[in-house]
């Protein structure tokens, strides 16, 4: 089986639904099960909805009320809460959506958390405008060429490296207080970026 999974959170709904096909494990935190809901999801797919269900109430809630988990402990985001069930049934790899929009302080929150895992599960976020994620020291992306590519540190990197944007990286340090790499592009169609120090957030546009 595999060991990739697909998790909605309460962000910004994908205007349209993605395939689930494929994944292991298909869930959703109880912010997330409203709007699948109404984009008419199939609720039946759903492996589990993780939550503290304060704002449930009516027929969905008690058909699929035993897939439901009960996470109330407010020290957690629900993001996080539900990353640890699915880390806990051997999930290895996550596709994300609905982390960013919404209220901003939530998005930079899935950030944080998803750094907190990078070690554990290899986390993608997907949106309208981009997909995005951490990257390790030594990676490569194909089929970019032309998409916009940014660079985020974490809150600091050095010795970058890149090989294929616009604006190419040679040994220098990124450092979220004073310089970013943000709003650069892929001249080819494969890029290699790799770092010694740190951590690296990628935003690759659609």
């Amino acid at each position: 089986m595999s060991e990739k999974a697909i998790l909605f959170i309460n962000g910004t709904p994908p205007e349209n639904l993605p395939n689930t096909e494929g994944y292991a494990i298909i869930a959703c935190t109880d912010g997330a099960f409203h709007y699948l809901k109404e984009k008419n999801f199939s609720l039946d797919k759903l492996d589990f909805i993780s939550g503290d269900f304060d704002s449930h109430s009516g027929n969905d809630e008690n058909i699929y009320h035993e897939k439901f988990i009960f996470t109330p402990d407010q020290n957690f985001t629900d993001f996080q809460k539900a990353l640890d069930i699915l880390k806990n049934k051997g999930i290895k790899k996550v596709d994300v959506y609905g982390g960013s929009g919404g209220e901003q302080d939530h998005f930079l929150g899935n950030l944080h958390v998803a750094f907190l895992f990078r070690e554990l599960i290899e986390i993608i976020f997907y949106d309208e405008l981009s997909q995005y994620y951490f990257i390790p020291k030594e990676f490569e992306i194909n089929s970019v060429e032309g998409k916009m590519v940014s660079l985020v540190p974490f809150p600091k990197v050095e010795n970058l490296i890149t090989d294929g944007l616009n604006w190419e990286l040679r040994n220098e340090e990124l450092d979220i207080t004073t310089r970013i790499g943000t709003r650069n592009f892929a001249k080819k169609d494969v890029v290699k970026i790799s770092y010694k120090v740190g951590n690296l957030l990628i935003f690759i546009g659609k």
